[in-house]
């Protein structure tokens, strides 16, 4: 398993998205306003809007938290929007290809930051271009091994469209091209099967594989970027056994 999946799985055992709930309500709130303010804040018709209001609903965020979001967002709520969205590029330990996606109302402050984690955790941030094209958009549903049925899940998934059902360690991981997420998505949740998680994102095409140290390194590299206020994703091409994670998860 490597990158995100590997990242989200790690973050799953270790319980770290309880913990730091109040920082994702803020992402999420932040993302929410941006897509309201850009193509409007009817979720039937904003795709980036519906896809966001999915998310924050799965981290169990109040209903009115999401109203007040998309109102900011259209110009109808207190304080109005000046987000702007920012793509670093960079590697990180082992020369592991890392994006990372902000939404700032300080440019100049956050690349600052994100350079010094960078340098920080043993690596450097790059130019424009230098790893995107290794990252591919794709959705991704992911499930526990023991609560579903790998023959059933197989057949759901690549008849609602999904291009794949990949097994990853202990967990099934559904892939889907973007245009056909929501609809792969919304056949499982019909269907009344549970899932750990569901995302959109940057999926790399390929991987690094990364020894304890290199590894240890880069899981921090991953924390304190995620840490950071203005960083709303991070995606990484890391590549780490399951032995040397169970070392570096205790």
């Amino acid at each position: 398993m490597s990158g995100h999946s590997k990242w989200s799985t790690i973050k799953r055992k270790k319980g770290a998205i309880d913990a730091k709930r109040g920082k994702i309500f803020t992402k999420l709130i932040k993302e929410i306003t941006l897509a309201a303010r850009l193509g409007g804040g009817d979720a039937e018709a904003n795709a980036r809007l519906r896809q966001a209001i999915m998310a924050a609903k799965e981290e169990n965020m109040p209903k009115d938290n999401i109203d007040r979001a998309i109102k900011k967002g259209i110009g109808s709520g207190e304080g109005g929007s000046n987000y702007e969205e920012v793509t670093y590029e960079g590697y990180g330990p082992g020369g592991v290809a890392v994006l990372v996606e902000v939404m700032t109302d300080n440019k100049n402050r956050t690349v600052a930051e994100i350079r010094h984690i960078f340098s920080k955790h043993g690596g450097n941030l790059g130019e424009n271009g230098c790893v995107a094209w290794i990252f591919e958009k794709k959705g991704s549903i992911v499930f526990d091994k023991n609560v579903v049925d790998e023959d059933e899940l197989m057949e759901l998934a690549l008849e609602a469209g999904a291009e794949d059902v990949r097994e990853e360690g202990d967990e099934f991981q559904v892939i889907t091209d973007p245009g056909s997420y929501e609809q792969v998505r919304k056949v499982i949740d019909d269907k009344g099967l549970v899932y750990l998680g569901a995302t959109l994102g940057m999926m790399p095409q390929n991987s690094v594989k990364l020894e304890t140290g290199k590894a240890e390194q880069m899981l921090k590299m991953m924390e304190k970027l995620e840490d950071n206020d203005d960083v709303q994703n991070v995606w990484a091409n890391f590549d780490i056994s399951d032995e040397i994670l169970e070392k570096l998860a205790t």
